[in-house]
């Protein structure tokens, strides 16, 4: 039961569509018929604001890390092979990337799995970050630099001392991959854009 309200939890913090709400609030309208019609924050930069784009990525980061701490407060640490934490941070990345407000149709998670990895384990999330931020600063293209984190984040568990969460992130990459394949192919066909760049 506690595994279950975890991810729950979870759920309900990444389902909220903070992107969307900016956006609206701002008076950019709705995201979704800009650019890759994407509710994440690189996409609301496309709109024009930085800072829109910037409140978008921290908020997504928090509903990624939130949930995670507080089921680790309040469920306790793991029940036999499965973790609260880590049933949380599996709902909080399902909530972002299909969002019953949304009809299910939501973002791709990069930047809720920072705050999940972050929330799991400090070293986790460092290790995401600095290939997040890394492949971004080389190469600007924010689905690459994405994509390489999800997967950093996953051996980072394995290499750094933390076999339990290797699953769940295993698991979250995976997911976030393949919402990715639109990007996968623009990438081989040298046709991805750039951070920046208006699609």
């Amino acid at each position: 039961m506690d595994i279950l309200l975890a991810a729950l939890l979870g759920y309900a913090f990444g389902s909220i569509p903070f992107g969307l709400l900016l956006a609206k609030a701002a008076g950019k309208g709705d995201i979704r018929q800009i650019g890759s019609g994407n509710i994440g924050a690189t996409n609301v930069l496309r709109s024009g604001s930085k800072g829109l784009a910037a409140a978008t990525l921290l908020l997504d980061l928090a509903k990624g890390l939130v949930p995670v701490l507080l089921a680790r407060e309040f469920f306790g640490s793991a029940d036999g092979y499965v973790s609260p934490a880590a049933a949380a941070a599996l709902g909080a990345v399902l909530g972002h990337c299909f969002p019953v407000w949304l009809g299910f149709k939501g973002g791709k998670g990069v930047a809720t799995n920072a705050g999940v990895s972050f929330g799991l384990a400090w070293p986790i999330g460092l290790a995401y970050a600095l290939v997040w931020i890394g492949v971004l600063a080389i190469t600007r293209i924010s689905s690459l630099a994405g994509m390489s984190a999800v997967v950093a984040a996953a051996i980072g568990a394995a290499l750094l001392g933390y076999p339990l969460f290797v699953p769940v992130l295993m698991v979250i990459a995976l997911l976030i991959i393949w919402l990715h394949r639109a990007n996968i192919g623009r990438l081989m066909r040298g046709e991805e854009p750039k951070v920046g760049s208006k699609k």
